[in-house]
């Protein structure tokens, strides 16, 4: 596993062990032609990456330019494992690591969205879990996510997520092996749009 492009490229990732089961990597063919699509949306960024297991969403972002990223998973192991490749790529005073359990509320990142909330989200449960749609539906509470934002949910190619959830609208859809992809761009309200 590692970094694909940019600052960073070719930097090789710590993996999670073998007996680390609930960690499961993005594949770098898949993160590769994911950040192709998001090439536009990258640079200057803010990122918030949950369920961030190895980090290597995140940490592709801030190789490809991203302003900083914010860096969510529960599990000690997994937060570990983030805070030695940060280290490895050389972005620590660019993250912000946080160990928070994802299931319930999301007000907890209400003050790292700053004023205009994050532009680019990543979401990569366990694919067993089937909490993609509820997270989404729970960033749509407050100003997490910035009006015209995106969310990239990763689930199990064979899973379903609706056409729209609460304040998102579904605008792409690929599959990578295993892997599938969900592109979720938040509305932008009237009064959003009038002070734009």
């Amino acid at each position: 596993m590692r970094i694909i492009a940019g600052t960073a490229r070719g930097r090789r990732l710590v993996s999670p062990g073998s007996g680390t089961f609930d960690i499961r990597p993005t594949s770098d063919r898949a993160r590769e032609a994911l950040f192709n699509i998001l090439a536009r949306e990258v640079a200057g960024a803010r990122v918030l990456d949950l369920f961030a297991g190895t980090g290597a969403l995140g940490l592709e972002a801030l190789s490809r330019g991203a302003e900083s990223t914010v860096f969510v998973d529960k599990g000690r192991s997994a937060v570990s494992l983030i805070s030695k490749n940060i280290q490895l790529c050389g972005f620590w005073e660019k993250s912000v690591v946080l160990q928070r359990d994802l299931t319930g509320s999301l007000s907890f990142l209400q003050p790292y969205a700053t004023a205009c909330g994050f532009p680019l989200v990543f979401i990569d449960p366990p694919y067993k879990t089937l909490l993609a749609e509820p997270i989404i539906l729970e960033l749509g509470k407050g100003d997490i996510v910035s009006a015209g934002g995106l969310v990239v949910a990763e689930s199990h190619s064979g899973s379903q997520l609706p056409a729209a959830i609460s304040l998102f609208s579904l605008v792409d859809q690929r599959v990578y092996g295993e892997a599938g992809f969900w592109f979720y761009k938040k509305k932008v309200m009237e009064k959003e749009r009038d002070s734009l």
